[in-house]
């Protein structure tokens, strides 16, 4: 639960420090730009909100790991991503998103450390505790981090605990390894398919090449 609020903090400062301008340059996830991201990132706020006021009376059905389901790779078509970039142009002023963010996202972060981390929570048809709950979302904070600063090398990165635990999860979901000489970042960004493998990477991977990209939904 600690990691989740340091790294939740850390991508919201991260937010909160990227310029204006900065909010119309392409980010990390294909087909949107940073406003989308944020604007993304709002809705993810709601809704840690809304799971950490939904008790849940049954035993839990997932974890960490087996909330995430590994997914085919978005084609746009998702009513969901399509409204996305409706939302956030609707915005207008950067610093309105920015405002909202920090707003919801504040609150979330403050209702996730005051949650009992026993406490069973229902969302997704699913129920698990809320450390789970929370550590599962280490690794959407941890992507997203990466998404938002894909374009911008000089900005803030997520932290190095961040990335590992990501990357444990990750391949804890996939039910693989990636080779040791991959950084936690590289493993991130070539396993969710958010850059290519170069030639040298692929001969590494091996047969695990084929398998990718590992899409958690």
């Amino acid at each position: 639960m600690e990691l989740f609020s340091r790294s939740w903090a850390a991508l919201r400062a991260a937010v909160a420090e990227t310029a204006d301008e900065d909010f119309a340059l392409p980010s990390g996830c294909a087909g949107w730009l940073v406003r989308d991201l944020v604007c993304h990132l709002v809705i993810d706020a709601q809704d840690v909100l809304i799971t950490l006021v939904t008790p849940a009376a049954t035993e839990p059905t997932v974890d960490a790991v087996t909330y995430w389901n590994l997914v085919e790779p978005p084609t746009g078509d998702d009513p969901l991503d399509a409204l996305i970039p409706r939302l956030a142009a609707a915005y207008g002023e950067p610093g309105l998103l920015k405002f909202h963010l920090d707003d919801v996202g504040s609150a979330a972060g403050r209702a996730a450390g005051l949650a009992d981390p026993a406490a069973r929570v229902g969302t997704r048809d699913q129920v698990l505790t809320v450390g789970d709950y929370l550590s599962a979302y280490v690794l959407e904070w941890a992507l997203h981090h990466l998404d938002l600063v894909a374009y911008r090398p000089s900005a803030a990165q997520p932290a190095a605990e961040t990335l590992a635990a990501a990357r444990d999860s990750l391949e804890k979901i996939a039910g693989t390894s990636f080779p040791a000489s991959f950084s936690d970042e590289d493993v991130l960004l070539v396993g969710t398919g958010r850059r290519a493998a170069s030639e040298e990477e692929k001969a590494a991977l091996g047969g695990l090449a084929a398998r990718l990209p590992f899409v958690v939904g």
